[in-house]
Protein backbone atom coordinates (compact mmCIF):
# COMPACT_ATOMS: atom_id res chain seq x y z
CA UNK A 1 0.00 0.00 0.00
CA UNK A 2 1.31 3.42 -0.95
CA UNK A 3 0.06 4.91 2.34
CA UNK A 4 1.49 2.19 4.57
CA UNK A 5 3.79 3.51 7.28
CA UNK A 6 7.45 2.49 7.41
CA UNK A 7 6.87 1.18 10.91
CA UNK A 8 3.81 0.91 13.12
CA UNK A 9 2.43 3.99 14.81
CA UNK A 10 3.19 2.64 18.28
CA UNK A 11 6.92 2.41 17.47
CA UNK A 12 6.93 6.01 16.27
CA UNK A 13 5.11 7.20 19.39
CA UNK A 14 7.25 5.19 21.82
CA UNK A 15 10.41 6.68 20.31
CA UNK A 16 8.98 10.18 20.72
CA UNK A 17 9.84 10.94 17.12
CA UNK A 18 7.00 13.49 16.97
CA UNK A 19 7.79 15.42 20.15
CA UNK A 20 9.25 18.80 19.38
CA UNK A 21 10.39 21.70 21.52
CA UNK A 22 8.62 24.74 22.95
CA UNK A 23 10.05 26.84 20.12
CA UNK A 24 8.56 27.05 16.63
CA UNK A 25 10.46 28.54 13.71
CA UNK A 26 8.51 29.91 10.73
CA UNK A 27 9.84 27.22 8.40
CA UNK A 28 8.79 24.35 10.68
CA UNK A 29 5.29 25.68 11.29
CA UNK A 30 3.75 23.62 8.48
CA UNK A 31 4.95 20.34 10.03
CA UNK A 32 3.32 20.99 13.42
CA UNK A 33 -0.18 19.73 14.09
CA UNK A 34 -0.78 20.71 17.72
CA UNK A 35 0.72 22.07 20.92
CA UNK A 36 0.71 19.94 24.04
CA UNK A 37 -0.50 21.18 27.44
CA UNK A 38 3.09 21.47 28.62
CA UNK A 39 3.88 23.78 25.68
CA UNK A 40 5.74 21.28 23.49
CA UNK A 41 4.92 21.34 19.79
CA UNK A 42 4.02 18.02 18.19
CA UNK A 43 4.96 17.03 14.65
CA UNK A 44 2.60 15.19 12.30
CA UNK A 45 3.44 11.47 12.13
CA UNK A 46 2.36 10.76 8.57
CA UNK A 47 4.46 13.70 7.36
CA UNK A 48 7.50 12.43 9.25
CA UNK A 49 7.02 9.02 7.65
CA UNK A 50 6.58 10.52 4.18
CA UNK A 51 9.70 12.69 4.49
CA UNK A 52 11.86 9.78 5.66
CA UNK A 53 10.77 7.89 2.52
CA UNK A 54 11.56 10.91 0.33
CA UNK A 55 14.97 11.40 1.97
CA UNK A 56 15.95 7.75 1.49
CA UNK A 57 14.83 7.89 -2.15
CA UNK A 58 16.85 11.06 -2.79
CA UNK A 59 19.98 9.82 -1.03
CA UNK A 60 19.83 6.53 -2.93
CA UNK A 61 20.29 8.44 -6.19
CA UNK A 62 23.90 9.13 -5.14
CA UNK A 63 26.96 6.94 -4.89
CA UNK A 64 27.53 6.31 -1.16
CA UNK A 65 31.04 7.80 -1.33
CA UNK A 66 29.43 11.09 -2.44
CA UNK A 67 27.09 11.22 0.57
CA UNK A 68 28.37 13.07 3.64
CA UNK A 69 26.53 12.70 6.95
CA UNK A 70 27.13 15.20 9.75
CA UNK A 71 26.41 14.70 13.45
CA UNK A 72 27.40 16.94 16.32
CA UNK A 73 25.47 15.73 19.38
CA UNK A 74 26.38 12.50 21.19
CA UNK A 75 23.08 10.73 20.45
CA UNK A 76 23.18 11.79 16.80
CA UNK A 77 26.79 10.67 16.41
CA UNK A 78 25.92 7.11 17.47
CA UNK A 79 22.93 6.87 15.12
CA UNK A 80 24.59 8.61 12.16
CA UNK A 81 27.72 6.47 12.56
CA UNK A 82 25.69 3.28 12.20
CA UNK A 83 23.89 4.74 9.18
CA UNK A 84 27.21 5.65 7.55
CA UNK A 85 28.64 2.20 8.30
CA UNK A 86 25.68 0.39 6.74
CA UNK A 87 25.27 2.67 3.71
CA UNK A 88 29.04 3.13 3.24
CA UNK A 89 28.61 6.91 3.19
CA UNK A 90 31.06 9.40 4.69
CA UNK A 91 30.71 10.77 8.20
CA UNK A 92 31.75 14.03 9.86
CA UNK A 93 31.29 14.12 13.62
CA UNK A 94 31.59 17.12 15.88
CA UNK A 95 32.38 20.55 14.49
CA UNK A 96 32.19 21.10 10.73
CA UNK A 97 35.26 23.20 9.96
CA UNK A 98 35.05 26.18 7.60
CA UNK A 99 36.32 25.40 4.11
CA UNK A 100 35.85 21.63 4.26
CA UNK A 101 33.50 21.75 1.23
CA UNK A 102 34.76 25.01 -0.29
CA UNK A 103 38.55 25.16 0.01
CA UNK A 104 40.38 22.63 -2.22
CA UNK A 105 43.67 23.53 -0.52
CA UNK A 106 42.58 21.95 2.76
CA UNK A 107 43.93 18.46 3.46
CA UNK A 108 40.47 17.41 4.65
CA UNK A 109 38.64 18.93 1.65
CA UNK A 110 35.56 16.96 0.57
CA UNK A 111 33.32 17.42 -2.46
CA UNK A 112 30.00 15.85 -1.47
CA UNK A 113 27.25 15.13 -3.95
CA UNK A 114 24.73 15.58 -1.14
CA UNK A 115 24.83 16.12 2.63
CA UNK A 116 22.62 14.71 5.38
CA UNK A 117 22.55 16.82 8.55
CA UNK A 118 21.43 15.71 12.00
CA UNK A 119 20.78 19.27 13.23
CA UNK A 120 20.91 22.54 11.30
CA UNK A 121 21.52 24.51 14.48
CA UNK A 122 24.70 22.71 15.56
CA UNK A 123 25.81 21.96 12.02
CA UNK A 124 25.03 25.33 10.49
CA UNK A 125 28.55 25.56 9.03
CA UNK A 126 27.73 22.52 6.89
CA UNK A 127 24.58 24.27 5.64
CA UNK A 128 26.60 27.39 4.85
CA UNK A 129 29.30 25.43 3.03
CA UNK A 130 26.77 23.39 1.05
CA UNK A 131 24.73 26.44 0.03
CA UNK A 132 27.87 28.19 -1.21
CA UNK A 133 28.69 25.30 -3.54
CA UNK A 134 25.08 24.33 -4.47
CA UNK A 135 25.27 20.95 -2.71
CA UNK A 136 21.79 19.55 -1.92
CA UNK A 137 21.01 19.43 1.79
CA UNK A 138 18.79 16.90 3.56
CA UNK A 139 18.33 17.69 7.25
CA UNK A 140 16.63 16.26 10.31
CA UNK A 141 14.82 19.26 11.73
CA UNK A 142 13.05 19.78 15.04
CA UNK A 143 10.46 22.49 15.63
CA UNK A 144 13.20 24.95 16.67
CA UNK A 145 15.41 24.45 13.60
CA UNK A 146 15.87 27.04 10.86
CA UNK A 147 15.50 25.47 7.43
CA UNK A 148 17.02 28.12 5.14
CA UNK A 149 19.07 26.43 2.39
CA UNK A 150 17.68 22.99 3.31
CA UNK A 151 16.38 21.21 0.20
CA UNK A 152 14.57 18.38 1.99
CA UNK A 153 13.39 18.66 5.59
CA UNK A 154 12.81 15.50 7.62
CA UNK A 155 10.73 16.82 10.54
CA UNK A 156 11.48 14.88 13.71
CA UNK A 157 12.73 14.99 17.26
CA UNK A 158 16.44 15.29 16.44
CA UNK A 159 17.58 15.43 20.06
CA UNK A 160 16.18 12.25 21.61
CA UNK A 161 18.29 9.09 21.75
CA UNK A 162 15.49 6.72 20.73
CA UNK A 163 14.05 9.09 18.15
CA UNK A 164 17.39 9.53 16.36
CA UNK A 165 17.99 5.78 16.42
CA UNK A 166 14.61 5.15 14.79
CA UNK A 167 15.06 7.84 12.12
CA UNK A 168 18.49 6.59 11.08
CA UNK A 169 17.37 2.95 11.26
CA UNK A 170 14.52 3.67 8.84
CA UNK A 171 16.69 5.83 6.58
CA UNK A 172 19.33 3.09 6.33
CA UNK A 173 16.79 0.34 5.66
CA UNK A 174 14.90 2.32 3.03
CA UNK A 175 18.18 3.45 1.44
CA UNK A 176 19.26 -0.17 0.93
CA UNK A 177 15.82 -1.03 -0.49
CA UNK A 178 15.96 1.93 -2.89
CA UNK A 179 19.45 0.81 -3.97
CA UNK A 180 18.12 -2.70 -4.62
CA UNK A 181 20.54 -4.18 -2.08
CA UNK A 182 17.66 -5.68 -0.10
CA UNK A 183 14.08 -6.29 -1.17
CA UNK A 184 12.20 -6.66 2.11
CA UNK A 185 12.34 -5.25 5.63
CA UNK A 186 13.15 -8.74 6.88
CA UNK A 187 16.41 -8.73 4.92
CA UNK A 188 17.63 -5.74 6.91
CA UNK A 189 19.68 -7.49 9.59
CA UNK A 190 19.75 -4.69 12.12
CA UNK A 191 17.65 -3.60 15.08
CA UNK A 192 16.70 -0.08 16.10
CA UNK A 193 18.81 -0.57 19.23
CA UNK A 194 21.88 -0.99 17.00
CA UNK A 195 21.53 2.70 16.12
CA UNK A 196 21.00 3.85 19.68
CA UNK A 197 23.67 5.55 21.76
CA UNK A 198 24.70 3.35 24.65
CA UNK A 199 23.97 4.96 28.00
CA UNK A 200 26.32 3.95 30.80
CA UNK A 201 24.64 3.08 34.06
CA UNK A 202 25.93 5.15 36.97
CA UNK A 203 27.34 3.16 39.86
CA UNK A 204 25.34 3.48 43.06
Amino acid sequence: MANELLTDQATYLEAGIHIGTKIKTPGMKRFIYKIREDGLYLLELSTIDKKIKEAARLLAQYDPKDIVVTASRIYAIASASKFAEITKSRLITGRVVPGIFTNPNREDFIEPGIVLLSDTRNERQAVKEASTTSIPVVALCDTDNWIKFVDLVVPCNNKGRRSLALVYFLLAREFLKEKGLIKTNEEFNYKISDFEAKVEMKAK
